[in-house]
């Protein structure tokens, strides 16, 4: 039986009608919370910003992203479980975030004084976050970008300058750190564990006196009115990455996908600069603003570094996975061995 033209018109409107329909509906921003402990108002959260800005003009739909700052969203094993929840998308975390999903992520951080330098930093996160995106991948997350903030440094109460001035201290650890714990008592601290948002509380009350964090950050919350003293010594960098869901973003198109990731990668390149910039600038504005810098004599760096060497066995195959700690140890002592034949 032959379709009248009449019929033929209208059959060729309705498809057009219902193409341009599923068009309309795929074109829908894909709707992304994110949350981070990061001040509102400081360089990481600008940053996000617009990147967020840039999601919204993305083709292919586009994203529109909703920042959470200041830790409203808990602690960042909160945020991580929220994201599994799909009450959160995404988050920007430290490897204490990260090592919730992938223990290997420790490798970038958790090892005190084992990087020298910020090369070294870049060096291992070249080496090792290839690996571990997969890792993160095949478990339900997509790293958008990777960056640190440079070195943290020990904040105290009273002047610290030697190992035996810590072990007197009550030192912070996050409160969902227990291997950690186990290694400060190993060496003989006392850690005390304290949710991040309570860091001030606890020095206000007695229940902490030490804390390490990047100055930046000591800075932005004001940290020195409580623990007045930084010891000028690099402890381990602080390591994180933006990421998300892989089924918020398996849900947007390949142009939004690409266009994502892009603009994500820029706003991690950005983060990274400005923040070790400022973790630089910001101990000059605490000694500015009364806070003692309290130098590190060669003699009693050596009185840490035979200390934490003796650690690092025992955070072999527990605060860092066995694989993950070979790797990086070799790979540093390859790394300074061609600087040496560099020079």
């Amino acid at each position: 039986m032959k379709m009248n033209h009449p019929i033929k018109v209208q059959a060729a409107v309705l498809a057009v009608a219902l193409l341009f329909a599923v068009n309309q509906v795929s074109a829908e921003p894909v709707k992304v919370r994110l949350g981070t402990l990061a001040p509102k108002g400081s360089s990481y959260t600008k940053h996000l910003q617009a990147m967020g800005d840039q999601w919204r003009q993305a083709p292919g739909g586009g994203a529109q992203l909703t920042l959470y700052p200041d830790g409203t969203m808990g602690s960042e094993a909160d945020m991580v479980r929220r994201m599994r929840l799909g009450q959160l998308q995404a988050a920007l975390v430290t490897t204490t975030g990260i090592t919730e999903i992938e223990p290997g992520a420790a490798g970038l951080q958790t090892i005190p004084k084992a990087f020298r330098s910020l090369e070294e930093v870049d060096y291992i996160g070249e080496k090792l976050q290839p690996m571990l995106e997969k890792r993160l991948e095949a478990k339900g997350f997509v790293v958008l970008f990777w960056s640190d903030t440079g070195f943290v440094r020990f904040f105290s109460k009273q002047p610290m300058v030697a190992p035996d001035d810590l072990r007197k201290t009550k030192l912070f650890v996050s409160a969902n750190r227990t291997e950690e714990l186990k290694i400060y008592r190993l060496v003989g601290c006392n850690p005390v564990p304290v949710e991040v948002a309570d860091i001030l509380p606890g020095l206000q009350t007695g229940l902490i006196d030490c804390v390490c964090m990047p100055p930046t950050i000591a800075l932005a919350i004001q940290l020195d009115n409580a623990a007045p003293n930084m010891l000028e010594m690099n402890w381990v960098p602080l390591v994180g990455a933006a990421i998300m869901n892989k089924k918020t973003f398996d849900a947007m198109s390949p142009e939004t996908q690409a266009a994502v990731k892009k603009s994500a990668l820029e706003a991690g390149k950005l983060i990274k600069a400005d923040g070790r910039r400022e973790n630089v600038e910001s101990i000059e504005a605490l000694r500015k603003r009364g806070a003692k810098i309290n130098p590190l004599p060669k003699e009693v760096e050596a009185e840490w570094d035979k200390i934490v060497e003796e650690a690092w066995p025992k955070i072999r195959g527990t605060v860092v996975p066995a694989d993950i700690y070979d790797q990086v140890m070799a790979e540093l002592k390859n790394f300074r061995a061609g600087q040496g034949a560099a020079k």
